[in-house]
């Protein structure tokens, strides 16, 4: 009985007709797939379907990360079908694991197709004809989160317009002519659905527009770009929520000066906005005297300020509690039917998404950074060494880096001639611009001088090679290069220090001698990475004669895309070459002007140590 119920709903004359209407079948429709694109990436899937289902088969005009033969031939035979399902059952269909329901447990879908967590939304037509389903398809159980399903029904409430649009365009294009009334009603149905298709786009920009944003001010103009393109409102803002107080998101474009006279004000205060956020519910403001009679004088000077005569203040729906609202203002009397209300609450929730997702980011970065910076500790003094160091962030705040430099002394190791310190060095870089870069960075670094502790008297390869099984050991996966160094002095009696180093696939260290051109240390072996296993390092020696100047620096200072990295190279030498008596401070700073800009693209991480010359040994101090 089952089965003939399935066939009479699936063979339903006018169902047939309607999916006949849409001109949609087994060939790749542009506007369809797009569907399908947003379904997989907004839900992080790996498949995702537009599936109409025919009396017979079922066929993909959207479709996303299907295997062959199913992606050529886009259409399966009923058996395959799980999207039948929501045809017939006239519903939203959701399944953690489709191999745990007995109408599905069985199906070819999970052998051939892959299908294990299944989320499948109807599609119809203008009647309620069920046409087929927009699917989000996971290869694994899958619990389907409540703001999931929300961003999958909107969007097939979004796909399912664009089918009633070509459903009645289809049958325009086709309809004989009619009375004057019967042609009317199809104008009204055509705008109708033209008017819903054109929010239903708006709905998809917003989803798509504000999925990418990583900031506030990402966001907020994200906002004001979407809905004043489609709506035509001449204000557009974003109130935040903040400790009992009401934050306006600022254009600092704008040439609205409201915007900074009511910057703030108390979550209590009598405006629509803070209404809005307190209640958690949707106002809107028809005309200026609703304003009078309603709110309190400052919300009533800014109403007037704007120009205002109609607007909408819509929650922004946090976790807990609303986030904050958002506001549209129209300087004319302007119709906020329930459609338009409907599309509004939409772009409020995937802003209030977007608002979070940035305050979670800005958060993460604000923790990375500070972490970044209680590694990048002040050099310790060092008798008989001139040292100085600098680290300059890059230009985009949320680029947190793994770079670092480091000084320190170990205790003196006796190797025949005396019991003398031994200064190590290290300039590195973490791969990656995040907090798990700052993370790993932190842990290589401590890890790197617990080493040098661990192996008194050995090479600075043996201790990057000790720092590298210790990693694997650990399970700690950081990858990056650097420059890890030993400085002791001679026991010549001139003054020189004996400088040993390895170089972990990092730029090469610059040399200045007292007199004669400045040379690169380009000596290197492979960079650190888990994946290379255990790496034979050497240990290069040179000896550093009184008047000699070493540069470390990270590839931030040097690197510019689409630059090449050895003419900056170059101008780095020839800076220090010109000016290796300055006082490194100074030196420093001047290079990372010069070299890597004001704002540089990516960190820049120095690192400078000097042996004086002996009419200026003692002189000059350690300096960080």
């Amino acid at each position: 009985m089952a089965e003939l119920g399935e066939a009479a709903a699936l063979g339903d004359p006018e169902r047939l007709e309607a999916l006949r209407d849409t001109g949609l079948s087994s060939v790749a429709d542009a506007g369809m797939d797009r569907f399908a694109r947003l379904v997989s990436n907004l839900l992080g899937v790996p498949v995702a379907l537009v599936s109409l289902v025919e009396e017979a088969r079922q066929v993909f005009p959207g479709m996303v990360g299907l295997n062959e033969p199913w992606a050529g031939a886009r259409q399966t035979p009923l058996s395959h079908s799980v999207c039948r399902h929501v045809v017939t059952d006239r519903e939203p269909l959701i399944m953690p694991d489709i191999r745990a329901h007995a109408r599905t447990a069985e199906s070819p879908a999970i052998e051939d197709l892959g299908v294990i967590g299944y989320a499948g939304m109807p599609l119809t037509d203008g009647d309620g004809h069920v046409l087929g389903s927009l699917c989000a398809i996971d290869t694994r159980p899958r619990v389907w989160t409540a703001g999931e399903l929300e961003i999958l029904e909107d969007l097939a409430a979004a796909c399912s317009a664009e089918l009633q649009l070509r459903i009645v365009s289809r049958q325009r294009e086709t309809a004989r002519r009619g009375e004057a009334e019967a042609r009317r009603a199809a104008d009204e149905a055509h705008e109708r659905s033209r008017t819903a298709l054109e929010r239903s786009q708006l709905m998809l920009r917003a989803a798509d527009a504000l999925a990418d944003t990583s900031s506030l001010a990402d966001v907020s103009q994200q906002v004001r770009d979407l809905v004043t393109s489609d709506l035509k409102p001449v204000y557009v803002g974003l109130v935040l929520v903040e400790k009992r107080r009401m934050r306006r998101l600022v254009d600092r474009t704008s040439s609205a000066p409201v915007e900074h006279a009511y910057e703030t004000y108390p979550l209590g205060a009598a405006w629509p906005t803070a209404r809005s956020a307190r209640e958690n519910r949707t106002i809107v403001i028809s005309d200026p005297g609703e304003v009078a009679a309603g709110y309190g004088d400052d919300a009533v000077a800014a109403f007037h300020e704007l120009g205002l005569h109609t607007a909408v203040s819509l929650p922004l729906p946090g976790t807990v509690v609303p986030l904050g609202a958002l506001v549209l203002g129209w300087d004319r009397p302007y119709e906020i039917g329930l459609l338009e209300l409907a599309v509004l609450s939409a772009i409020a929730g995937y802003t209030a998404r977007a608002v979070e997702r940035a305050l979670f980011v800005e958060h993460r970065i604000d923790v990375a950074h500070q972490l970044q910076q209680a590694m990048l500790t002040e050099l310790p003094p060092v008798t008989g060494l001139e040292t100085a160091a600098l680290y300059r962030p890059a230009a985009a705040a949320e680029l947190v880096g793994g770079d670092w430099y480091d000084l320190y002394q170990l205790p003196g190791v006796p190797d025949g001639d005396q019991g003398a310190a031994t200064v190590a060095l290290t300039i590195g870089d973490i791969t990656g611009h995040n907090l798990r870069a700052a993370t790993l960075m932190g842990q290589t670094r401590s890890m790197l001088r617990q080493a040098d502790l661990d192996h008194p008297g050995t090479s600075p390869a043996h201790i990057v090679s000790a720092l590298e099984h210790a990693g694997r050991a650990l399970g700690i996966e950081s990858s990056g290069t650097l420059v890890h160094a030993h400085l002791r002095p001679t026991g010549s009696g001139d003054g020189s220090w004996e400088l040993t180093w390895t170089n972990a696939g990092h730029p090469p260290p610059l040399l200045v001698p007292p007199d004669g051109p400045v040379q690169r240390l380009v000596e290197h072996g492979p960079m650190m990475h888990p994946a290379l296993g255990t790496v034979s390092r050497p240990t290069h020696r040179r000896i550093l004669e009184p008047g000699t100047l070493l540069l470390l620096y990270t590839d931030g200072l040097v690197e510019h895309r689409g630059a090449d990295l050895d003419a900056f190279t170059d101008h780095t030498a020839s800076l220090l070459g010109a000016h290796r008596d300055s006082a490194l401070p100074p030196l420093l700073t001047q290079i990372a002007d010069r070299v890597a800009g004001l704002a540089p693209g990516d960190d820049v991480a120095l690192l400078a140590v000097r042996v004086p010359a002996p009419d200026t040994a003692g002189i000059r101090p350690t300096e960080t």
